[in-house]
């Protein structure tokens, strides 16, 4: 009995997530305006191959990516995929990226804009210079709940999601093109125009404008 409590109890710690509503839809990414700052940075590789971890592979619990994943990040129940309040993907990324709770914007080729949070490290050992895995050349690790995953997307005769590559799916086809690093500060509101009314042209006011010559 004591044991299964213990097994209960461990399973409720891999499962627990940041307990918040969250938007998301795959649909917003077609057309995502990005909402913050950012600076534009080196892209390492522009690799399109994009794989995937299952988030219940990190256990252990005193690892910066395990609280940061329990304390910031929300399972979507339709895809799979982690997001934090602002709709940021949780993903794998390699040291050049940054650490633990970096937020960048990916753009593909095809225009499309990723918004990604690293929840976990790639180990340099297992990448070219901290950016690409030497394995399969892919950058981007996409961190899920591969059960959900493969109701959503599907899995292949090989038993794995989009056949263990998101570039499968179109939305996610592509290179990538451009890396942006994502501050904490939002940009400012856009400027809205408000269209005058038209006013009625009249060939007398010509000469009220011109007195006094």
């Amino acid at each position: 009995m004591k044991k299964l409590l213990l097994l209960l109890i461990f399973a409720l710690l891999l499962c627990g997530f940041k307990d918040v509503e969250v938007e998301f839809s795959l649909d917003d990414l077609k057309e995502y305006q990005k909402e913050y700052v950012s600076e534009k940075v080196d892209v390492c590789s522009t690799n399109k191959t994009k794989t995937y971890m299952d988030y219940r592979a990190i256990t252990d619990t005193s690892s910066t990516q395990y609280k940061y994943i329990r304390d910031n990040m929300v399972l979507d129940e339709q895809t799979g995929f982690l997001v934090d309040e602002d709709g940021f993907i949780g993903v794998a990324l390699g040291s050049y990226y940054g650490v633990i709770g970096d937020r960048y914007y990916f753009t593909l080729d095809s225009g499309v804009v990723l918004p990604l949070v690293k929840v976990e490290e790639k180990a340099d050992g297992d990448t070219n210079g901290g950016c690409y895995h030497y394995s399969d050349g892919s950058v981007i690790e996409f961190v899920i709940d591969k059960d959900v995953a493969s109701e959503y997307f599907g899995s292949y005769s090989n038993g794995l999601v989009l056949s263990g590559n998101y570039n499968n799916y179109s939305l996610f086809k592509g290179e990538i093109a451009k890396v942006e690093k994502v501050a904490d500060e939002k940009k400012e509101d856009y400027v809205t125009y408000v269209e005058k009314e038209e006013v009625p042209f009249n060939n007398d006011d010509i000469f009220d404008y011109a007195s006094g010559y």
